[in-house]
């Protein structure tokens, strides 16, 4: 299907506010009437297919990277958290586990929850989605250099995917697909357009992937919109004024100045007489 766009007003216009408070003219209403049925491309008028108004709404989503740091700075707001949120005695086991592990900077959150987890099973202590929050927010800090968290492993045959989120990784000695937890300090938006070649996939890999590697869009984050720029298709630029132009004007400022300047002088002198 092919859609147009009939416009009647003049280039200038593109440059000022949109008046709401303005009415269409008969020979208006008629001329645009007119420039619909003709359907024809002029100054006035554009042809396009539906297609090129539309874009996709992308959100672009990078990993989460976090380093643990287990210092004595770091002790006194991680247990205040702890027992604000009611983990008390868990907070007494965590000072034991991380004692073990060391200082660090540890730039594996994943590797250091798994420690977690392993003496916390030792000593017969769940660990809650709670207290994996406070670990989470009580130690660790963004780190670029560190790995990207892991917020999901899938079942073994689940196919790879990067540019979803998908990603294959050596997860215990097997590789595994896995999903990591989305960066929301480095979350983007791209509106693409539908007719963009090779659509979604084709824009990322050309404009984002380069930069940014470890991005990734979820599908269904994903939404479709229209919208029309009637200056990109009309706008005609007012041209640029030559350099004689400028200069002309730049000496009479020069000179009004002089003006100004000599006049303020003879006033003061004539006051003081």
């Amino acid at each position: 299907m092919r859609s147009r766009i009939p416009i009647f007003f003049d280039h200038q216009q593109l440059t000022r506010a949109p008046q709401k408070n303005c009415e269409l003219g008969q020979q208006d209403i008629e001329a645009i009437c007119q420039t619909f049925l003709d359907f024809q491309e002029t100054e006035q008028s554009r042809i396009f297919d539906n297609a090129a108004f539309g874009y996709w709404k992308v959100t672009v989503e990078r990993p989460l990277r976090l380093a643990v740091v287990w210092c004595e700075a770091g002790r006194e707001p991680f247990f205040n958290a702890c027992i604000g949120a009611g983990e008390a005695q868990w907070a007494d086991a965590m000072q034991d586990i991380l004692d073990q592990l060391g200082a660090g900077p540890h730039r594996d959150f994943n590797g250091v929850l798994e420690a977690v987890k392993t003496q916390m099973q030792r000593r017969g202590i769940r660990m809650t989605a709670k207290r994996k929050t406070l670990l989470q927010t009580g130690l660790a800090h963004r780190d670029e250099t560190a790995a990207p968290v892991v917020k999901k492993v899938h079942r073994r045959g689940t196919p790879a995917n990067p540019i979803n989120g998908l990603f294959e990784v050596d997860h215990g000695g097997h590789r595994r697909v896995v999903e990591y937890e989305p960066d929301s300090e480095l979350r983007d938006t791209e509106q693409i357009p539908l007719q963009e070649e090779g659509g979604i996939e084709g824009f990322l890999q050309r404009e984002v992937l380069p930069c940014t590697p470890d991005a990734w869009f979820p599908l269904q984050g994903v939404k479709i919109g229209y919208g029309i720029s009637f200056n990109r298709y009309f706008y005609k630029p007012e041209p640029m004024r030559t350099l004689e132009e400028i200069r002309a004007d730049i000496l009479t400022v020069e000179q009004e100045a002089e003006g100004l300047v000599r006049d303020i002088v003879d006033g003061q002198y004539a006051a003081r007489q």
